[in-house]
């Protein structure tokens, strides 16, 4: 019998526990589709004329018209190769250099300023160039894109090799850990918080990135439906891109906080 009273309350954290995680995603969803609620109520009953911003019942009756012909799931299968692989591009080489330019003064000093010049040259510049390198085909877009991801992983990497604590690196000096499980067991836990969140603002910058790429005579992705719903005329088809991205890049997103979950378990943080 006691037993029995015991498990119930352990049930019912479980399932609160189960809503919890249900209804905190949920929750987000509230402020756009409150928006979206509202403006289809003000078109319908004539605060507005939805022209320039179509109502949400518009939008959606475009965007079955393009997965009905296929034009959606060609463009964004497309922009989605070009992000997929700008991001691992870029991600790599900011690792790679934000690393070294960690590791000791004097790489800091030497690479660090030419970086930082290169982060404030703003990304249009680029594109006259890459397409005098490398053409006007995918492999100008995708290094587009793996420039404006490798910035964020830049400095993030590098700042978390730089604010790792001493006494963190001398506790595993002490216990006579190799290099390798200095790594493993101290350096990579002290940096992988920050690697992660320059993983994902890396991710942001490359989804705005990758509509400056596909505005380079791009026949394919979601940049090249908003400009040809500019050109012809159509707002529901712009507007339909720009949720598209907006979609795509919350996704990949959430992908990336899923998968970096597991190896930031051992923070002890305040839950929200």
């Amino acid at each position: 019998m006691t037993a029995t009273v015991e498990e119930a309350p352990a049930e019912r954290d479980a399932s609160r526990g189960r809503l919890a995680r249900f209804a905190r995603p949920a929750l987000g969803l509230l402020l756009p589709v409150g928006l979206a609620v509202f403006w289809e109520i003000a078109v319908r009953i004539g605060l507005s004329n939805g022209r320039l911003v179509p109502p949400p019942s518009v939008i959606f009756d475009t965007f079955v018209d393009l997965a009905s012909t296929g034009e959606l799931q060609s463009h964004t299968l497309a922009t989605l190769f070009r992000v997929a692989a700008g991001f691992v591009f870029g991600v790599a080489a900011g690792t790679v250099f934000g690393a070294i330019a960690g590791y000791s003064a004097l790489t800091h000093r030497l690479i660090d300023p030419t970086l930082q010049a290169l982060r404030a040259i703003p990304s249009i510049a680029w594109v006259p160039l890459f397409i005098l390198w490398f053409g006007i085909f995918e492999a100008s877009k995708i290094i587009l894109i793996a420039v404006g991801v490798f910035f964020p992983v830049y400095l993030g990497v590098m700042g978390a090799v730089l604010s790792v604590d001493r006494k963190i690196v001398e506790v595993g000096r002490a216990f006579r850990l190799s290099g390798f499980a200095m790594v493993r067991r101290i350096l990579l836990p002290a940096v992988m918080p920050a690697y992660v969140l320059s993983l994902r603002a890396g991710l942001g910058l490359g989804w705005m990135f990758v509509l400056a790429a596909e505005f380079l005579g791009a026949s394919t992705g979601l940049g090249f439906l908003l400009i040809d719903g500019q050109q012809l005329g159509k707002p529901a088809q712009i507007v339909a891109a720009i949720v598209a991205f907006g979609i795509l890049g919350k996704a990949t997103d959430w992908l990336i906080a899923l998968a970096a979950a597991p190896f930031l378990r051992w923070q002890d943080v305040v839950e929200r």
